[in-house]
């Protein structure tokens, strides 16, 4: 197998060493390169033997560069080949309760596990080949970030609507027997996998040492289900069992690794009414990403930020911020702390729903151009409106209904600033954004 080169990027070492774009890279190190992960695996060494392919013909290219040097070959897509779709068709899919008429590219349900490694995409193990397993194993790829969501391989079956995902958790146990990294991920459904289901499965899962993480995270429900699955939120009351049953195999991980390994995601706590614990529960933050620990950072960050910044406001600041529901408080708790040592700084924070998702989402993740354009566009939002980077596609130019940055701007009559999720860098952008 060889894959085409795009474009070799000038000056690099094998631009140097004399390839082309449209060569056919065969091989690095007589290993041969089928996808990104050979590629950036094999291509660490000092020495380089790279074959090519020129016009059907082997070619071999020796190149000496830094360890850990890139090469500098582009290929048609990053990943070298085509992106892997799910093959499961899960009871919780988010993507399945979309409304119709979205961009094409939020339909597309991957399941890679390149990406997995790469970008920290969770995969459900259902949709790799044994090849890909051996090669983890063998180039110890960590971490690995897994959809487990039960360890009761009937249950698995049911939830994922795939009759190979039980015998799939085979794959799991492996690749920890192996010494490899694994951060799990749990979407909990009321009345599937939680309660006693929940505790058979941090059962199995604490027994492995490699396993760093494990995060619970609710199931989100919009108002876009028609002919899927009757699923339940979650409440006051179930999410506290939840609470309960994860602090207490947190406990147990503490008392046999020393760490606590076991944390369920911030929305539990909103939802159960409990405080947020303090930053130092959550360790190295191993599961931020699936919102595990981002209220917490976030307030220690910002309030961090608020004693030690020296800037001052000469003149009044008028300024607004939008936000959802659930961080609403969060933020507005930041903002008053803000305004009483800077008394010239005045900011209002706006409460958005998400009404175009039926309005029982509440992360700020998820909030729409046209929900903040409905309900901000006759307030006075003064010099700029503050909103989470998060709202935007990888891009940071458009929302999930395609409405753009400049839009929202000229809708909404004043500048839109984007905020990275760090608490600091939103103090920043209250004083001088």
């Amino acid at each position: 197998m060889s894959v085409t080169i795009k474009y070799v990027e000038p000056g690099s070492p094998c631009d140097v060493a004399g390839l082309k774009s449209g060569y056919k890279l065969v091989s690095i190190n007589g290993k041969e390169i089928v996808d990104v992960l050979d590629y950036r695996f094999y291509q660490n060494d000092k020495k380089i033997k790279l074959v090519a392919q020129i016009d059907g013909k082997p070619k071999q290219f020796k190149i000496k560069k830094g360890e850990y040097e890139e090469l500098g070959l582009g290929f048609e897509t990053y990943l070298m080949d085509s992106q892997r779709s799910c093959r499961n068709n899960c009871v919780f899919c988010f993507i399945d309760q979309l409304p119709k008429g979205m961009r094409e590219s939020l339909y597309f349900k991957d399941d890679d596990s390149r990406l997995s490694f790469l970008f920290g995409n969770y995969i459900t193990l259902t949709n790799i080949t044994e090849h890909e397993v051996e090669r983890i194993i063998k180039l110890h790829i960590s971490p690995i970030n897994i959809s487990v969501h039960t360890t009761n391989s009937e249950l698995r079956c049911k939830m994922m609507n795939n009759r190979f995902a039980g015998d799939s958790l085979k794959i799991l146990y492996r690749l920890a027997k192996a010494g490899i990294e694994i951060n799990c991920q749990l979407v909990l459904c009321p009345g599937y996998n939680d309660g006693e289901e929940l505790e058979r499965s941090l059962s199995d899962l604490i027994k492995l040492k490699s396993v760093r993480s494990i995060a619970a995270v609710p199931v989100g429900l919009t108002a876009h289900r028609e002919g899927l699955a009757p699923l339940e939120a979650f409440n006051e009351q179930t999410a506290a069992a939840v609470l309960d049953i994860m602090d207490r195999f947190g406990e147990e991980c503490i008392n046999k690794y020393g760490e606590r390994r076991v944390f369920a995601a911030d929305e539990f706590y909103l939802l159960a009414k409990r405080s947020m614990p303090q930053p130092e529960f959550y360790e190295e933050f191993l599961q931020i990403e699936n919102g595990v620990g981002m209220w917490s950072l976030f307030l220690s960050e910002a309030l961090e930020a608020i004693d030690n910044l020296e800037i001052k406001l000469d003149t009044p600041r008028h300024i607004s911020v939008a936000t959802g529901e659930a961080a609403y408080p969060l933020i507005k708790n930041i903002v008053d702390n803000a305004s009483l040592k800077w008394h010239n700084l005045y900011c209002k924070v706006y409460k958005i729903k998400n009404n175009f998702f039926g309005g029982k989402i509440t992360v700020t993740g998820l909030i729409t151009g046209q929900d903040i354009i409905t309900q901000l566009s006759k307030e006075e939002l003064g010099d700029a409106v503050l909103i989470s980077a998060n709202m935007l596609r990888h891009e940071g130019d458009k929302f999930l209904d395609d409405v753009t940055l400049e839009a929202l701007s000229e809708e909404l009559k004043t500048r839109v600033v984007t905020v990275e999720n760090d608490g600091a860098e939103f103090i920043s952008a209250l004083l001088e954004g």
